[in-house]
């Protein structure tokens, strides 16, 4: 009994020492994670980073016609706050795989419900959300690392862009979010504390009623006065709407208070507007 206690013994300061003397190593292919506010939330992409390390990529270390976890090591994958339209497909909000297939000409990308792809042989097309067909276009430069970023963002759309070696892909997201912009508008506008400045600001952006934005431009400017930046709007609207002397003058009174504030960015863009409208 003695003897078995004490191979129990060393066989545990064995295992110890083993795990003491763990080496710890850089990732080769390092995991990143992107959030970019998108919409009225978010859209993230959880992915690892391999090196080209003097290897030829696409064709070869990634073979042409044949499902890629579109990253290294675990699954890539992309949540979406919003409903979106991914490339021309609709795609509910959620969290999906992020797979492709490459080609020369093309890429297929596809979203799909499994979230642990990291094989083609796991792949099951079933299981696909969206799949879409992008051409793939030869980079001037050399990406040394495989990149994923998004671009050309704006309130409602932008681009995925996957970029490694000398080859990259473009896919556009669309958000649809006025219906849900202008159901709050409406409720808000029933309640005591209304957002007449926010409002008019989406009605002016987005090519709606300008004299309805007009009319809570004034109404914001009431309950606030000394607002500089209220004043540079409804300038702007009065501009748009074509009635130049009133907007030049209003962009005066912008002037005046902005300089009251100390805030030379107002003085120049009111200084900018007039000069447009003369």
């Amino acid at each position: 009994m003695k003897k078995l206690f004490l191979s129990m013994a060393i066989a545990a300061c064995f295992l110890q020492n083993t795990e003491a003397q763990q080496l710890r190593t850089p990732a080769p292919s390092p995991s990143t994670t992107i959030t970019q506010e998108f919409a009225l939330s978010s859209v993230e992409i959880n992915y690892s980073r391999p090196a080209a390390r003097g290897r030829k990529i696409f064709g070869d270390l990634v073979p042409y016609g044949k499902v890629w976890r579109t990253g290294a090591n675990s699954a890539t994958t992309i949540t979406f706050g919003d409903a979106v339209t991914f490339g021309d497909k609709a795609v509910p909000a959620g969290k999906y795989g992020l797979l492709t297939i490459p080609d020369a000409g093309s890429w297929t990308i596809i979203l799909s419900k499994q979230l642990d792809v990291t094989s083609p042989a796991a792949y099951k097309q079933d299981q696909d959300v969206a799949r879409i067909t992008v051409q793939s276009g030869n980079l001037p430069i050399t990406i040394e690392n495989f990149m994923i970023v998004f671009d050309n963002i704006t309130p409602t759309s932008m681009q995925l862009n996957m970029v490694w070696e000398n080859t990259g892909v473009s896919i556009p997201i669309k958000a649809n979010i006025d219906d849900k912009i202008m159901a709050q508008i409406n409720e808000m506008m029933t309640k005591d504390n209304r957002p007449y400045f926010q409002s008019a600001m989406y009605y002016m952006e987005n090519g709606k009623d300008l004299n309805k934005a007009l009319g809570w431009f004034d109404k914001a400017i009431e309950q606030n006065p000394s607002a500089f930046w209220i004043q540079h709007q409804k300038a702007n609207c009065l501009a748009k709407l074509g009635r130049k002397q009133e907007a030049i003058t209003t962009a005066n009174k912008s002037i005046e208070l902005a300089k009251a504030a100390k805030n030379d960015d107002y003085v120049a863009l009111n200084q900018k507007l007039i000069a447009s409208l003369k």
